[in-house]
């Protein structure tokens, strides 16, 4: 889904927790070493994304937040801040092309670029796949 966060909406604030869970605490966050990445180029984006990201000149860029029940990829518009929350069971994530992730959710997806040299970048999309599968539930052949 996604949400205008620019402002402080108790109604937002709700939805967003109960899609991809509270924000971790502190102590947590110490303990994973971190549960963001920011400054992402996107390369490319959907319809619905991408006219929101034509609105102003500037580079488009977003940032990834690790909750516990999935992920929330920000970006910024004019001065709007904009939000797409991904819970864990909607996600896909794809390595298309050699410098580009995919990250979809039903019909929206934005494409953010990962240089070679740029290893912060793809130890924290290797975080976000372990995190998935931490959340998908047992499988039948597992039982």
């Amino acid at each position: 889904m996604l949400l205008n966060v620019s402002y402080n909406n108790p109604e937002i604030k709700r939805k967003i927790e109960e899609a991809v869970g509270k924000p971790f605490t502190l102590r947590e966050r110490f303990k994973q070493g971190g549960i963001g990445i920011g400054h992402l180029v996107i390369t490319s984006s959907c319809l619905q994304i991408q006219n929101l990201l034509a609105l102003d000149k500037y580079r488009n860029k977003c940032n990834i937040e690790l909750r516990p029940e999935g992920i929330i990829v920000g970006f910024r518009s004019l001065l709007e801040s904009y939000a797409l929350v991904i819970p864990y069971w909607k996600l896909n994530l794809y390595k298309g092309q050699a410098e580009e992730y995919s990250i979809y959710r039903d019909n929206y997806f934005i494409k953010i670029e990962a240089k070679a040299k740029d290893k912060k970048t793809h130890a924290f999309i290797k975080r976000i796949l372990e995190q998935k599968v931490q959340q998908a539930p047992t499988a039948i052949e597992n039982l």
